[in-house]
């Protein structure tokens, strides 16, 4: 192993990490308000002045594993209104497409013990364009782009800072911290940088009154102390000018009354920009920062070295040696995991994948009992919370580190979101992998009824069942890497979860008892015409392509795991056969099946469809070709041939099925016939259906777009989908960026954009096919084309389409920058690479959340290499 593979097995180097939020205030967990406006309870204006009850925000942050102590970079640029301590943006109601951060950062390198961390902020030298930014996106609408950073020209004449923030750790407790400020303008130019170190409020909740203290010592070093964490010190090169307060509401500002208290959160930014008395001359407090002011000649740069150690002797004699050190061991780290990957350019957007992977683990808190009753020392919450939003989940108690989608836009876990980040993450610590799909399914996170929570504003919302299937992928791969020994206490661990879960989902989301599922929004926001969990007024109900093949796959993940665990425990036999015997029946319903044509496929169109279930029985599809009649490739399993003859219990119910339920047994792809490689498929798609669906998938002028799968047909831009219900009228049509729809907040789209998850799981279901089918099956691709490609050549075609997103192209410039030449090929710019939530149908352009490293790092195995 190498040092840091070595590091791993301590989980003591993973005590300090990048787990400060980027975003706190907006949240759910800090809305104490009577009506549930958690955008306008602590908005950004009020994050300065507001002691937050659950977590911490900052630039480029860093914190311990329980956040008691907290640091992070502060700057001023002598010209904002404020100091920059948080990332601004725009709030859900603000922005003309839904929340939106408004700065530009970039994680650049992380190693899984974060032994060695990077990012990069820039920091315009003009004063920020706060209200700019506000107004100019309230003035335009749904049609319209949003209006950025880039498009303010403020960068344009390179009138920035590049500000470089890296950690090196020498010892567990042991962190050099450099900050480099490069000054790409063309003048001198002047700025604060405040490098701020606190303790999260903790004290003022009113379970016990220890407050911990920072302090000034003698030789011009923060002394930290605190009982949980012990004495530390944080040292800062040369003779700065130290500053303190305490991490306190500022009452009068906020709420027009003195608490008493003398010295606030703020402090040190009203002391610094506005000159005001506001930090404590005593050098004592709960908030601390070193105040480096300094002059940056043009086109050079500044460095910044501090050090926050346990040993007060520690000094800046050994730093660069140490930072050498730890760069050179993330090197070697790298090295093994992308030795598969030739290409260089490849190779640096997969790190940087990587490292917005590992940057965007955050400790999350949020125990609902005491969010609900309020603390000792606080106000009690309105009434109106006891009966509100996750009030039916009381038992949810989480402290844990987590990987988040996004800690700016998404700083909340959820939980199809976590899944997907574990299969990246778990080729580099496999154990963190395991532990956070693990988290899901405890007692404190899963609901009494079997229910996992979804995500922070309705945890009772039905996130899509992936976790079965992330689950079995990580222990083959830990299997494979372990020379086939596979991890059976974790399989075994969450197959019983799992098993709860489904039973959740078969009881709750199956209204008609006809093995047809009504998920609700399934994380897919506006792919409807309407929200998909609202409830209809006359008692209709959807019933959901989507929602139902989610739940084909859940069976048969679930059978998977049920067949691996009984070669070494044959009580699974049964329960693999139970797993078959649900999956057979669900691809009944599915099929129409002596249903008077009323499942989900349709035979006109050769396509999958939701459809309405009227009171009388009938049914209504809605004729939408988008990714939920797609989502049924996603249900197949390939068994070997002694995963049948070595459980007797399971062979015997197939051929039950075979001799009794011939027609259901002819729905399902292939169970009884082995291939010449020795396999056999279990899916929801004989050849007919397959190839029907990936005729529609592989035509460029329907799903296939240069860069991937669309999430809805381009064949809707001519020809929206229409429909009346009860004498209201809908209509969808295929939008390949932004939402033109307030559905959700507006904020994601799922009416055209490629959506890296869907593509990561479709090119792994064409991967499954192939491995039954082999190279004799083939489908034309693209469709019209006339080249026809075995089921493995078209998951390459689409490997190389997702993969160009984000690779230079002929001419020097990656898609998902869109039209910014300033990006595309400034040297300052056109290395640093954003990940999007989704991106543009058409050209490939990031679109939504712009580091949504969370799913979109599944490009870490979506890359193609020749």
């Amino acid at each position: 192993m190498n040092t840091e593979q070595t590091r791993l097995q301590d989980l003591s180097w993973k005590k300090w990490g990048p787990y400060v939020s980027d975003r706190q205030w907006g949240t759910v967990r800090e809305d104490y308000s009577a009506d549930g406006d958690a955008w306008n309870f602590i908005t950004h204006d009020m994050a300065r002045s507001k002691a937050y009850r659950w977590g911490e925000e900052g630039v480029a942050g860093i914190c311990d594993d329980d956040q008691l102590l907290c640091f992070a970079v502060a700057l001023w640029n002598k010209k904002d209104p404020i100091l920059k301590e948080r990332y601004f943006g725009l709030s859900n109601p603000e922005g003309n497409h839904g929340e939106d951060v408004k700065e530009l950062y970039y994680y650049l390198d992380n190693t899984p013990t974060h032994s060695y961390m990077k990012t990069l902020y820039k920091y315009p030298q003009q004063e920020y364009p706060y209200a700019w930014l506000v107004n100019e996106n309230k003035r335009r609408g749904r049609n319209d782009p949003e209006f950025e950073l880039i498009d303010t020209g403020l960068l344009n004449n390179d009138q920035y800072f590049d500000v470089f923030t890296e950690y090196a750790k020498n010892a567990q407790d042991d962190i050099l911290i450099k900050i480099t400020i490069n000054n790409r303008g063309a003048q001198d130019c002047s700025l604060n940088v405040l490098p701020t170190i606190w303790f999260r409020n903790t004290w003022a909740w009113g379970y016990d009154n220890y407050v911990p203290e920072l302090l000034a010592d003698s030789h011009g070093v923060i002394e930290v102390y605190h009982k949980d964490l012990g004495q530390m010190w944080l040292n800062g090169e040369g003779s700065p000018e130290l500053l303190f307060c305490d991490n306190e509401t500022n009452t009068k500002r906020l709420y027009g009354y003195d608490d008493g208290k003398p010295y606030y959160k703020d402090g040190i930014n009203d002391y610094i920009v506005n000159g005001a008395d506001t930090v404590n001359p005593k050098k004592t407090g709960t908030k601390a920062a070193i105040n480096f002011d300094i002059t940056v000649k043009a086109k050079q740069s500044h460095v910044v070295r501090l050090r926050l150690s346990k040993n007060a002797k520690n000094d800046f004699t050994d730093f660069d040696a140490v930072f050498n050190a730890r760069i050179t061991e993330a090197d070697e780290f790298y090295k093994d995991v992308q030795k598969e990957n030739p290409d260089a350019d490849s190779v640096m957007v997969q790190r940087q994948a990587f490292a917005g992977m590992l940057w965007t683990k955050q400790f999350y808190h949020y125990n609902i009992h005491h969010w609900l009753n309020g603390d000792p020392a606080g106000p009690k919450p309105p009434a109106s919370r006891m009966n509100g939003r996750n009030s039916k989940w009381m038992h949810l108690n989480t402290k844990d580190v987590i990987s988040m989608p996004d800690k700016w836009e998404y700083p909340w876990f959820a939980s199809w979101d976590l899944a997907f980040h574990c299969l990246p993450l778990a080729r580099l610590d496999m154990n963190f992998a395991k532990n956070q799909l693990m988290l899901l399914v405890r007692d404190w996170y899963m609901h009494p009824n079997g229910e996992f929570p979804a995500y922070e504003w309705d945890f009772a919302d039905a996130n899509p069942p992936v976790l079965a299937k992330v689950a079995m992928t990580i222990y083959n791969l830990d299997k494979d890497n372990n020379e086939g020994k596979g991890d059976t206490y974790f399989l075994e661990r969450i197959f019983h979860k799992l098993m709860l879960n489904f039973t959740w989902w078969v009881n709750r989301k199956d209204a008609a008892g006809n093995n047809i599922f009504e998920g609700g929004f399934l994380g897919l926001d506006n792919i409807g015409v309407f929200d998909r969990n609202a409830h209809l007024p006359m008692g209709e109900h959807l019933e959901q392509a989507d929602g139902t093949s989610w739940m084909a796959m859940y069976s048969l993940n679930l059978l998977r795991m049920a067949a691996e665990l009984a070669v070494y425990n044959k009580a699974y036999n049964d329960i693999a056969s139970k797993f078959f015997e649900h999956f057979i029946y669900i691809a009944g319903a599915m099929a129409n099946l002596g249903d008077n044509n009323q499942g989900l496929w349709d035979d006109t169109d050769g396509f999958f469809y939701d459809q309405i279930r009227l009171p009388d029985n009938s049914t209504e599809k809605m004729r939408i070709r988008s990714l939920v009649g797609l989502i049924p490739l996603f249900a197949a399993e390939v068994l070997d041939e002694n995963d049948i003859l070595n459980n007797p219990i399971f062979k015997n119910r197939l051929k039950w099925f075979a001799d009794n339920r011939p027609d259901l047994a002819a729905l399902v792809s292939r169970w009884n016939e082995k291939s010449s490689t020795g396999k056999h498929l279990i899916s929801l798609l004989r050849g007919y259906r397959m190839k029907m669906l990936l005729k529609y998938m592989l035509d460029e002028n329907e799903f296939l777009s240069d860069y991937g799968i669309r999430s809805v047909s381009k064949y809707h831009l001519e020809h929206p989908y229409e429909t009346t219900i009860n004498g209201v009228n809908f209509s969808i049509k295929y939008t390949p960026a932004e939402s033109d729809s307030g559905l959700f907040g507006g904020n994601s789209n799922w009416r055209g954009p490629i959506w890296m998850p869907m593509n990561y799981l479709l090119i792994e279901s064409l991967q499954r096919f192939y491995q039954y089918y082999g190279d004799d099956f083939k489908i034309e691709c693209p469709t019209g084309s006339g080249v026809f490609m075995n089921l493995k050549e078209v998951a390459n075609e689409l490997y190389k389409r997702v993969s160009s997103i984000f690779l230079r192209d002929d001419t020097g410039r990656r898609p998902v920058f869109g039209a910014y030449d300033k990006i595309q090929y400034d040297a300052s710019f056109k290395d640093y690479v954003l990940f999007y939530e989704y991106f543009d149908g058409d050209n490939g352009r990031g679109v939504g959340a712009s580091h949504q490293t969370g799913w979109t790092g599944l490009i870490t195995t979506c890359l193609y290499k020749e």
